[in-house]
């Protein structure tokens, strides 16, 4: 029997600037509700997710202002690149969040974009809370000597 080569995970869109602007609570590994020419733009590694967020509506989640462009093959039957789309969680997931976001006053944020190894879209979002500006400071202040003290080290040998 042939053994299939094992797919890796390939991410197609990173939010980075997310951990950067907001403390990263728990995350969540959700599936989307694509069409064919979104899933087509996906797979030639085309989207943004740096200004988008997830909501709940009518006990559902929804994934807005993500921007996947049109596919440029499919003439007529495209999408529109900015369309919410829907989240497919567990229900009493979507009621752990919807009590997150309503109570402790925190927001969804999605982490990354990727296909998973069955080559399933699947998008990570975490539950965050923003972070003040001092807050900030403090994480580039770390971020510079994590920097600074790997490079002595290199220099040390």
């Amino acid at each position: 029997m042939v053994e299939k080569p094992e797919r890796a995970i390939k991410v197609v869109a990173d939010n980075r600037r997310a951990r950067f602007h907001y403390e990263i609570g728990d995350t969540y590994e959700a599936g989307i509700a694509l069409t064919g020419t979104e899933v087509k733009s996906l797979r030639q590694g085309k989207a943004t997710i740096t200004e988008s967020y997830a909501a709940e509506q009518a006990g559902e989640l929804w994934l807005y202002n993500a921007h996947i462009p049109e596919y440029l093959q499919a003439n007529r039957f495209n999408h529109s690149p900015r369309r919410p789309r829907k989240l497919l969680l567990h229900a009493r997931e979507i009621h752990k969040l919807r009590g997150a976001v309503e109570r402790e006053g925190m927001t969804l944020v999605p982490l990354k974009l990727y296909f998973n190894p069955k080559g399933r879209a699947k998008i990570e979002i975490a539950i965050a809370r923003g972070k003040k500006l001092h807050d900030k400071r403090e994480t580039e202040k770390q971020r510079s000597w994590q920097r600074e003290r790997a490079r002595l080290m290199r220099e040390k040998g």
